[in-house]
């Protein structure tokens, strides 16, 4: 599923930033908090906020930082909701204009993509960093798909190995001794 980013607009203009970077922190405000809430299918979101750095490069940006939520959610198990934090480690590279095949080796029309490289920068559009889209993205990354509640366990019972359990009689049993049986001729 696709997020809505522009729930949490933070830009940031690199050409703005002095030579040694600038430390800048984002925090959603109690409405955005409640729309990215319901966006992300959370009970709540009762703070959301990005820490990060941000340095120029010489062809971008590189963005250093964490994401810090405390969010309501729902367990998939007993389906009561809990709270629970998140702290997300940012670490990305931004590029102005990416090289053909950049961060990968072009084949034919396809890149290749090593696990061992370090990844590809982000594209830098406009001049500009969207520290709010940043943030959703690493909120999403954190959230786990199947969250329970501390403590709440899945009870799950098997027969022995072997052994079958009794099965209870279907409702229709009772209709099989009530088969026609063909009337008695005088």
């Amino acid at each position: 599923m696709t997020r809505d980013h522009r729930l949490f607009i933070r830009p940031i203009s690199v050409a703005d930033l002095p030579a040694r970077g600038r430390g800048v922190t984002v925090e959603a405000s109690p409405e955005e908090r409640a729309r990215i809430a319901r966006e992300f299918g959370l009970v709540a979101i009762n703070a959301l906020s990005g820490a990060y750095h941000v340095t120029p490069t010489a062809r971008g940006a590189r963005l250093k930082g964490k994401v810090a939520a405390r969010i309501r959610q729902t367990c998939v198990v007993s389906l009561e909701p809990f709270d629970s934090e998140l702290d997300e480690e940012v670490d990305l590279a931004f590029a102005a204009a990416l090289e053909p095949g950049e961060g990968g080796v072009m084949q034919g029309d396809t890149l290749s993509i090593s696990p061992d490289e370090e990844d590809p920068p982000e594209p830098l559009e406009g001049g500009m960093i969207d520290l709010g889209s940043v943030t959703l993205e690493f909120l999403a990354l954190g959230l786990d798909p199947y969250p329970r509640k501390p403590g709440v366990e899945l009870s799950v019972e098997f027969s022995p190995d072997g052994v079958e359990e009794e099965k209870s009689p279907s409702p229709f049993a009772v209709l099989a001794g009530l088969s026609r049986k063909p009337a008695d001729k005088p």
